[in-house]
């Protein structure tokens, strides 16, 4: 069966395993042992509460409980640009016009903005080949929105994440060999690199700080503005159920969206529910009956420290829901306590 829970110490191993798996584009896990230890750390701290809110980065793996093997790993971190610098490009608009020649054009441009900064970002999202069936990558990606919805007073009231921008097949990123490039000089992965390890400084140092005319670039680069990897197109169409939307901000380096939303406005804020686990007496096996099952059910505990999720077809009835004891052991709960439930997809009258 599979989990979600908040990461440990002693993932530390099986979390570098799984990031050499990750590939470029994804800043936030790179096969970097010392950079995954110190992340893995401040993520120890920040289930325990031993650090300031917005310095907190809270990760979380999908466990497969039958054979101990990490299948997945995604996070939140607090709050954005606070210590390091938060680069977008934000698209905007130029109007020029000309009453003597009878002429008006509009010119999509590009600015250089820290306005996203001080944002919660959900980032490192990865699921395993191995376990790219069925719900799973619903199950690791919306087990964060469940998390918010218990402990908002955690997280700024704006969200953000980066999609990892559209590569070719052989990584080439059109848009990178079309701008940035011929500021950097430097590879793609050799950028990528750099400011996954926190070396930002040559953006500011190198990149201009005037409006970029997208018109100016080569067709394909202004073709993948906005446009996600092609293994990234589930994931952003996952958090767009959960209700984030793409306003214009995108990746300097490979031109992926930035969806946002208000915390306040996810659909986890609006129909989440709370629910007490009812006796277990005719729920022995891991499954409910077919009859009772009608969708399945983001369930997860409501302790920060050790925050656990799992995908059930038991439905809260009343304010309670009856868990097998195999569910209530994955959760780490008992007869009594309370849960926090969520249906895993939307319902049509929802949006």
């Amino acid at each position: 069966m599979l989990v979600v829970r908040a990461i440990q110490a002693e993932d530390l191993d099986a979390l570098y395993v799984m990031a050499t798996q990750v590939g470029s584009g994804m800043t936030t896990l790179k096969p970097d042992m010392k950079m995954m230890g110190d992340r893995l750390a401040i993520a120890v701290a920040s289930f325990a509460e031993t650090i300031a809110p917005e310095k907190r980065d809270y990760m979380f793996v999908m466990e497969d409980t039958d054979s101990g093997r990490l299948a997945g790993v995604c996070a939140i971190k607090g709050a954005v640009g606070l210590n390091e610098p938060f680069y977008n490009y934000r698209i905007g608009t130029l109007v020029h016009s000309s009453r003597e020649l009878d002429v008006f054009t509009r010119m999509e441009t590009l600015y250089l903005s820290n306005d996203l900064t001080g944002s919660t970002e959900l980032c490192s999202l990865f699921l395993h080949p191995d376990y790219r069936t069925g719900n799973n990558g619903k199950l690791l990606s919306k087990s964060r929105f469940l998390f918010i919805a218990q402990f908002p007073h955690l997280f700024t009231e704006k969200l953000i994440a980066e999609m990892r921008g559209y590569q070719e097949e052989g990584g080439r990123s059109p848009f990178y060999e079309g701008l940035g490039r011929h500021f950097f000089k430097m590879d793609f992965d050799h950028v990528d690199d750099l400011t996954a390890v926190g070396k930002k400084s040559f953006i500011a140092e190198l990149m201009p700080r005037q409006p970029l005319y997208v018109a100016y670039l080569p067709d394909d680069a202004q073709q993948v503005i906005g446009k996600v990897h092609t293994s990234t197109a589930p994931a952003r169409r996952l958090l767009e159920q959960e209700g984030m939307y793409f306003e214009g901000y995108v990746d300097i380096f490979d031109a992926g969206p930035v969806l946002q939303a208000r915390v306040s406005e996810l659909r986890a804020m609006r129909d989440s529910t709370l629910a007490e686990i009812g006796p277990a007496t005719d729920w022995d096996s891991a499954c409910a009956p077919e009859s009772v099952a009608a969708e399945p059910m983001l369930v997860s505990n409501t302790t920060l420290k050790d925050f656990r999720m799992i995908l059930s077809q038991s439905m809260p009835v009343a304010g309670a829901v009856a868990l097998p004891e195999a569910e209530q052991k994955l959760l780490h709960c008992h007869t009594g306590d309370t849960v926090r439930t969520l249906t895993l997809n939307p319902r049509k009258n929802n949006g």
